[in-house]
């Protein structure tokens, strides 16, 4: 019996739905160890979801959406490859490893909130203008399949901004050796 074909638009949400179970669990977890096999978990999960995104879903939105709705979608994935980069170079132990991994929840509870908006939503904007939403869906799932066997392969890629223009920013005194000298 052949299964139905999930449409784009179910596809991304499920994937929203999963990284927001993931993301209560970690609140949960208290071992290091738990921890950073949520935290991997997660950042798989979102470095995956960001890709399929940038590379076929928001392309094909591009004449359908506000420019202003995907530009925002651009830079709020963005702001989370950093916080992905961040939690994936750290430990449990690290300072600021919890702080950073609820900060990427709350990024990502903003970004889901924007892209499932009734009216306004990038997802509801990209189905009132016609997408073939179920076309790009087996486009979505077979990049997904390819991605997570090359992340299983070589580990997660180099997060990669597209609207971040690579400021230069000065790194201040750690919280904790300005709290030591103190």
């Amino acid at each position: 019996m052949a299964t139905a074909k999930k449409d784009a638009i179910t596809l991304l949400k499920e994937d929203h739905r999963k990284v927001e179970g993931l993301f209560e669990q970690f609140e949960k977890a208290r071992k290091a160890d738990r921890k950073s096999a949520l935290a991997k978990e997660i950042c798989t999960e979102l470095t995956v979801h960001a890709m399929i995104e940038e590379e076929i879903f928001y392309p094909a939105c591009q004449e359908a959406v506000k420019e202003d709705t995907l530009n925002e979608a651009y830079v709020e994935h963005d702001g989370a490859k950093v916080l992905i980069g961040e939690i994936e170079a750290g430990t449990p132990e690290d300072e600021f490893y919890d702080a950073k991994v609820k900060v990427l929840s709350e990024q990502i509870k903003h970004h889901v909130r924007e892209e499932e908006m009734r009216a306004e939503g990038l997802f509801a904007q990209a189905r009132s203008a016609g997408l073939d939403v179920v076309a790009l869906g087996e486009r979505l799932e077979r990049r997904k399949t390819q991605l997570m066997a090359e992340i299983k392969a070589n580990g997660l890629p180099m997060p990669e901004t597209r609207s971040f223009t690579g400021a230069k920013l000065k790194r201040g005194t750690p919280v904790s050796e300005k709290q030591a000298a103190e």
